[in-house]
């Protein structure tokens, strides 16, 4: 979706300024948010790939829709149904820290960001 492009760019170009320790804490706060919609009631149907790129068009979205969405998982349906999707969000912390340092990034974060890792949101309640 190009909105998720142009935010993407955007805050690579902000935080490629430095310095890296914003770089990490913005991986650590994306992948907690990202991990916090790894729920069934967000993705049961979807793609891993489709779970993914859909929770980071809610990240994207702002804060106060992502905070609807954690709310009311209703809402979190228009973003499923009709894939609109911000997978170049996944990407900011590795392109600034390029950017900055020049150098590849091999990071890790404290909560993973990939489908279905949150074992606890897939439990059946």
């Amino acid at each position: 979706m190009p909105e998720g492009d142009e935010l993407a760019a955007a805050l690579t170009v902000r935080l490629a300024h430095g310095p890296v320790s914003d770089v990490v804490g913005f991986a650590e706060q994306l992948s907690w948010a990202l991990y916090r919609l790894d729920r069934k009631e967000y993705g049961d149907g979807l793609s891993s790939d489709q779970l993914l790129y859909t929770r980071a068009a809610v990240v994207a979205a702002g804060r106060a829709e992502y905070e609807g969405v954690l709310r009311d998982p209703q809402r979190f349906m228009p973003y499923a149904n009709e894939l609109i999707w911000a997978e170049a969000l996944l990407y900011v912390p590795d392109n600034a820290y390029k950017r900055l340092t020049g150098d590849a990034w091999d990071r890790s974060t404290r909560y993973s960001y990939a489908s279905y890792s949150n074992t606890a949101g897939w439990n059946d309640a």
